[in-house]
């Protein structure tokens, strides 16, 4: 059986193939700022978002505004919804990647739970913030350029 790719091979998708390296050689920080925020915010805000342009930075993203963008695109987004809805925030780590119109869903459970790896990376929610949107910029700047 031979396996194709769900998306076909563009440059439009290099910033998935970017942000899927980017996710696995961070995996422990993301978690850490996960936890992070979510113990100053719980689910108020709604979920994190990384938002690639102009430069890569986090956000928020609201239940509603998800909900909104799912009913203008036909329903396709309804099992991010469903991720959203039942996301377990000592075990995941849930993200929404916003990039090049398109949105990417960044869904994992790290080796270590996400309070485990806050407690790690020993770092407060801003400076986690800073170290992890400065990483972000220097993938994307860097692959940018190589374009």
């Amino acid at each position: 059986m031979i396996f194709t790719p769900t998306q076909p091979e563009s440059p439009n998708n290099e910033w998935r193939r970017q942000l899927d390296k980017f996710v696995k050689e961070n995996q422990q920080e993301l978690a850490a700022l996960s936890w992070g925020l979510w113990l100053e915010n719980g689910d108020a805000k709604g979920t994190i978002g990384i938002d690639l342009q102009p430069t890569p930075h986090f956000v928020y993203c609201p239940k509603e505004a998800i909900e909104k963008l799912n009913n203008g695109l036909e329903n396709r987004l309804q099992e991010i919804l469903g991720i959203v809805e039942h996301y377990n925030s000592e075990v995941e780590v849930l993200m929404i990647a916003i990039g090049k119109d398109e949105v990417k869903l960044v869904y994992f459970e790290p080796e270590l739970a996400p309070p485990t790896c806050y407690e790690r990376v020993g770092k407060d929610v801003d400076a986690l913030l800073e170290h992890l949107e400065q990483l972000l910029s220097k993938r994307f700047n860097a692959e940018l350029s190589n374009s």
